[in-house]
């Protein structure tokens, strides 16, 4: 009779990838925080999530910011736990009490602008590298995104369709409560935002992951190794009209390295079939550089 397999241990994270984590969160939430009390809400400006309910709910009872941003967070870090593991709820619980406490330090704080559009710009961009250093060190500064994938269980809709219709509806209770051009600049910085927070995760080096189909695979293949300084794998593939036996190139580059990637298959097999896709993590193997010559 079999035996069932043991649940693996939680591996506890050596002290320097911890500190690491800590540090990185820190600086995140404490980012997140002077957007907020020193671009956004000064000049009513909203984002999205548990973040714009909390200022429409703080501009219209008058306490303080930082209470309901963490009353508020509260029951989805429970679920977070419950769902997702201890981990993340415990780095998200620690982002969400930096947030608080920054939101509440910096309230006496004059804003750096009146300008709505720099506020929105700067604000946004803020918010932004903010909320990815947060995601990219495992933690989480709103709880819709915990909500989008309870609710994907039971409806037909994506997590991102559901995040992006809840913070629809919360970008536009910001017109009922701070007039139309204010929830306009808040839709600005949200945009704004959620362009830095994918720069942020991904970084300015990011990966791209490339599919060659070629007849002259080995010539292409040593060119790509001496010449770009990337390693390269070969994959067995089949022509689904011809039957054909086909070689597949198969290599990870930066997005500063497709144009000269593409220089090369273009010299050395102008018929080649080549397919370039984005992609979010890279890790392990040898995706380290070498020397291009």
């Amino acid at each position: 009779m079999e035996q069932p397999l043991a649940k693996s241990a939680h591996q506890k994270l050596p002290i320097g990838k911890l500190l690491k984590r800590i540090f990185g969160i820190l600086i995140g939430a404490s980012l997140f925080s002077v957007a907020l009390e020193i671009f956004l809400v000064p000049n009513n400006i909203i984002d999205g999530g548990i973040v714009g309910i909390s200022i429409i709910t703080s501009h219209l009872s008058g306490i303080p910011l930082g209470v309901f941003l963490f009353v508020l967070n509260l029951p989805f870090l429970i679920i977070g736990y419950k769902q997702i593991g201890k981990t993340f709820a415990l780095s998200t619980l620690f982002g969400v009490t930096i947030m608080s406490i920054g939101t509440t330090l910096l309230h006496p704080v004059e804003g750096l602008t009146d300008d709505p559009l720099l506020a929105a710009v700067f604000g946004g961009i803020l918010l932004g590298i903010g909320v990815g250093l947060v995601l990219r060190y495992g933690g989480s500064l709103d709880g819709t995104e915990i909500v989008a994938v309870l609710l994907n269980k039971k409806s037909p809709f994506s997590v991102g369709e559901i995040v992006m219709f809840m913070n629809l509806f919360i970008l536009s209770s910001a017109g009922f409560v701070f007039g139309w051009d204010r929830a306009m600049y808040s839709l600005i910085a949200y945009y704004i935002a959620f362009k830095m927070i994918d720069l942020t995760i991904e970084g300015f080096q990011e990966s791209k992951a490339v599919w060659i189909i070629s007849d002259n695979h080995k010539d292409l293949g040593d060119a790509i190794v001496a010449r770009l300084g990337r390693g390269v794998t070969y994959l067995n593939g089949e022509g689904g009209y011809t039957g054909d036996d086909k070689k597949v190139i198969f290599c990870i580059i930066t997005r500063l390295e497709e144009a000269k990637l593409k220089l090369i298959v273009e010299e050395v097999d102008p018929n080649a079939f080549l397919a370039v896709g984005n992609i979010h993590d890279v890790r392990g193997g040898q995706f380290k550089k070498k020397a291009i010559h």
